[in-house]
């Protein structure tokens, strides 16, 4: 069902009523859309608008769904859910805006009230359920995920289940992520875990905590130690809070804000004596700093959350501004970057991550056109719509340079996405985290300096 201004204007029942069906608490905030004018700035940084050219796909007009639902012009239901949970949630509207319209805020309100209005059931609800709930926030069980995935990898059993085609039980994109699943190792958090401080190889200048997050140090725990290895060597200690648990983003991104709520409330907590947190994952950052949304209700810890998020900074930002090693290993590779949503539209950091690759000796950076589009990954996007999702990598993809040796990133959902890209169009790229390349550098340096 097609949606149009020109519709909603002309429907009958939208002059019936002016009482809001947003029916429970923490509802979309209208100061988020008071200022949108609907004058279509939007309408170009918008993939799913670029894909469909449906107004109800496009920022403005999901702008408009939301602030008629508070109007009374329409309910909530599934003409209105499908708008609102088929968007990115990717900011690049944000930043096209001259108003500066939090789009993402209203979104993401928005599905809260869906996903209390018309809650996932059957085996949708049980899968929802037992991820949100049951694995993201607790470590030791999504250690244990981590522990049957090495040994799936490591025993043969991989092997044969992809020669014998037992793969392909599964639907194609899942097939497509189980084929780029990256090497299973130890989290840091597991090998860190009785040690209160991880001191600075140096001088000690600084001293900082660090959110390992969820899946991160499940899957990515190279990076989580490529981070810890950058920020050491560059005069930090390194405090890993035990009691620190998954960011909420996933959650909040579907429509659970309670789980948000109560995942924070722990970050909160858990990081109440750091005076900088830093992150490497794009997306919890984003979320991070966004904490305070979650509690515009609780005035207390609103507050709290507001003091929290100040202190939040993502490693490439943190590096540029405190200042970092330049390495003097050449690493002599051609490399293009793309520009992670949640950090570049999220959090506003594009040139930090671009600099540190320049200070690495032998990097050629060749310019990705159009470097700030979305690749598709969106959290989970890729698993829930995965045509629309296939869709916007295709044209994420289409940008990259073909003559480059690596694509660098700042977050792990697009190191996947974009890892699909290249298997899937017959390239050969590396995909890697900015501060990976920067952790070899350093690794080549010290190579280098032995064999002397």
């Amino acid at each position: 069902m097609i949606v149009r201004e020109s519709d909603l204007k002309q429907d009958p029942a939208c002059t019936a009523t002016s009482l809001s069906n947003y029916l429970w608490s923490d509802a979309p905030d209208e100061t988020k859309w008071a200022d949108c004018v609907h004058c279509g700035m939007c309408l170009e940084s918008c993939p799913t608008y670029e894909l469909t050219g449906q107004e109800q796909h496009s920022p403005r007009g999901r702008v408009y769904l939301i602030k008629s639902v508070a109007e009374g012009k329409l309910h909530v239901n599934e003409q209105f859910m499908d708008p609102v949970f088929t968007c990115l949630d990717c900011r690049a509207c944000t930043t096209a805006c001259p108003a500066d319209v939090d789009v993402g805020g209203l979104i993401e309100e928005a599905r809260g009230q869906v996903r209390q209005a018309m809650p996932l059931t059957g085996w949708k609800g049980m899968v929802s359920k037992f991820f949100l709930q049951g694995l993201f926030p607790h470590q030791e069980r999504l250690n244990s995920v981590g522990s049957l995935l090495k040994m799936y990898q490591k025993s043969g059993m991989q092997k044969v289940v992809r020669k014998s085609g037992l793969i392909n039980i599964m639907p194609q994109h899942l097939v497509e992520m189980e084929a780029i699943m990256p090497e299973v190792k130890e989290p840091v958090r597991k090998k860190y875990q009785h040690e209160t401080i991880i001191k600075a190889k140096e001088e000690t200048k600084h001293e900082v905590a660090f959110l390992t997050g969820c899946v991160m140090d499940v899957m990515f725990s190279d990076i989580n130690q490529a981070t810890i290895n950058v920020l050491t060597r560059n005069g930090n200690d390194v405090v890993i809070p035990n009691n620190q648990t998954c960011c909420g983003a996933l959650h909040v991104h579907a429509g659970d804000r309670e789980t948000g709520r109560k995942l924070a409330k722990q970050n909160i907590e858990a990081f109440q004596d750091a005076e900088k947190i830093i992150v490497n994952a794009a997306g919890c950052g984003c979320m991070l700093k966004e904490y305070a949304e979650l509690f515009r209700e609780e005035p207390e810890w609103h507050e709290k959350a507001k003091q929290f998020s100040a202190k939040v900074e993502d490693i490439s930002k943190y590096l540029h501004d405190t200042g970092y090693e330049k390495p003097k290993a050449e690493m002599n590779t051609r490399i293009t970057y793309h520009d992670a949503c949640h950090l570049a539209h999220g959090q506003g950091v594009r040139q930090e991550p671009r600099d540190i690759l320049l200070d690495i000796p032998g990097v050629e950076m060749v310019h990705m056109p159009n470097s700030d589009r979305c690749c598709g990954s969106a959290g989970i996007y890729n698993i829930t719509n995965p045509e629309m999702a296939g869709a916007v990598l295709e044209s994420k993809m289409e940008n990259v340079p073909e003559d480059v040796e690596m694509i660098s990133m700042g977050n792990p959902g697009c190191m996947l996405q974009m890892a699909m890209g290249v298997q899937k169009y017959g390239r050969n790229q590396k995909i890697v985290h900015t501060i990976q390349l920067l952790d070899w550098a350093y690794q080549k340096e010290d190579r280098l300096k032995e064999e002397e």
